[in-house]
């Protein structure tokens, strides 16, 4: 069975690459327009992406602390980017970016190093204690134990954001083939939810790392 055609296609250049752009094109044209002329009472886009925004604060809050307004430009980032690149691959003609796994191992190696930068930024040296465990004369044991744990994070953010995403997205072309009409549309309204979920995954686990890398030097502050 051959995939549908896609509506862009760039040849040399790898459709999920294409898309990516397609995305990030839409992101930085909308921000334009929200923040374009912005008035003290919002309205219109302005009101929707400041409610948006204003919950996405709220949530890291409650999973960060009450420092985490830093942390906003990463996570909404993230958040607009990766729902986004969900949801356009359900657009007959369009591909999703998050269904290949290029496209969710650079946003899993960007929460990785962004992690670690904020681990430093807050504890400075001492950011490497959480490699060696509760006492030193355990640290040959620790720290290839910790290494491990922090190169699989960016293993599962990536793997469990493209499978869904893929397996997602196959199905529905598979579905179109056969049934074109009303078998689908169930299936849409699923792949949306899933779209969401994984969305919310992503992000709070993203949140989950930066609260354990930062949290001891958040409680003393």
């Amino acid at each position: 069975m051959k995939e549908a055609p896609l509506f862009i296609h760039i040849a040399g250049i790898p459709e999920y690459i294409v898309y990516t752009w397609v995305i990030m094109g839409i992101l930085f044209a909308t921000a334009f327009a929200a923040s374009r002329g912005i008035k003290p009472l919002p309205a219109g886009i302005q009101n929707f992406f400041e409610m948006v925004v204003d919950g996405i604060m709220k949530f890291m809050e409650d999973i960060i602390g009450h420092h985490s307004r830093q942390y906003l430009p990463l996570i909404g980032a993230l958040t607009f980017f990766i729902l986004l690149s969900n949801l356009i691959g359900l657009i007959p003609g369009f591909m999703s970016p998050t269904s290949n796994i290029n496209t969710t191992a650079a946003c899993a190696i960007i929460v990785f190093f962004a992690t670690h930068y904020y681990g430093v930024k807050a504890h400075g040296i001492g950011y490497l204690k959480h490699f060696i465990g509760p006492a030193w004369w355990l640290a040959p044991l620790m720290i290839p134990l910790e290494i491990i744990g922090h190169l699989a994070r960016v293993l599962s953010l990536s793997l469990r954001l493209f499978g869904n995403i893929f397996g997602e997205d196959l199905v529905l072309l598979v579905l179109v083939f056969i049934v074109p009409i009303l078998v689908p549309l169930p299936m849409m309204f699923l792949a949306v939810f899933t779209s969401v979920v994984q969305t919310f995954v992503f992000v709070l686990l993203t949140m989950i790392y930066i609260k354990l890398a930062t949290e001891e030097a958040e409680e003393g502050h």
